[in-house]
């Protein structure tokens, strides 16, 4: 069989499409990053406790309580200041089970707790090839982060002066005190 000059063009170009697309099976550096991160967290069975010698990877590397409570709310936030343990050792099982970095490890976490409901509907809509919520970075924009405060602070300042109103004799400390009385002559 003799080959023309185009018939070795044509086999030139396949042969180039097909080496050139040979890196797809190829790791890539992205894969190499999780299977190292994989390694990061590790379960001790005599301890029964998720550890890490990373130090990238250990509690506080990341965002503290304040950055959860801008992320997703008071629920993590309580639970990182009131549980602290039971956070970090849940957030180190899910950088191990998802080979992700603490950052976004603590993102998912504080998801889960403000709404375990919609993160998990959310995790299989990303299994069926949705878009991958970022929960890192979620609400961290500057004006979310303004408006947040803002917020914030009015309810603080609500309840405070709620709480003081009562507490010096205010329109909830007549109430009370009438209620104790009236509590008090029927008895």
């Amino acid at each position: 069989m003799k080959l023309s000059s185009r018939n070795m063009l044509l086999l030139a170009a396949a042969i180039m499409a097909i080496a050139s697309s040979t890196h797809a099976f190829a790791p890539t550096a992205s894969s190499r990053r999780v299977t190292e991160l994989y390694m990061a967290p590790r379960f001790d069975k005599s301890t029964q406790r998720w550890y890490t010698d990373d130090p990238a990877e250990q509690a506080g590397a990341s965002y503290g309580p304040v950055g959860s409570l801008y992320r997703a709310g008071p629920k993590p936030f309580l639970q990182r200041i009131f549980n602290p343990d039971t956070y970090d050792q849940a957030v180190l099982k899910y950088m191990a089970q998802d080979g992700c970095d603490r950052k976004e490890a603590q993102g998912n976490m504080d998801a889960f707790l403000e709404n375990p409901q919609d993160w998990a509907y959310q995790k299989t809509c990303e299994q069926n090839g949705a878009f991958k919520k970022d929960y890192a970075n979620a609400n961290m924009s500057p004006k979310q982060v303004t408006l947040s405060t803002i917020w914030g602070l009015g309810v603080v300042y609500f309840f405070g002066s709620l709480a003081y109103n009562g507490i010096q004799g205010g329109m909830l400390s007549d109430s009370f005190h009438r209620t104790m009385e009236l509590l008090s002559g029927s008895a």
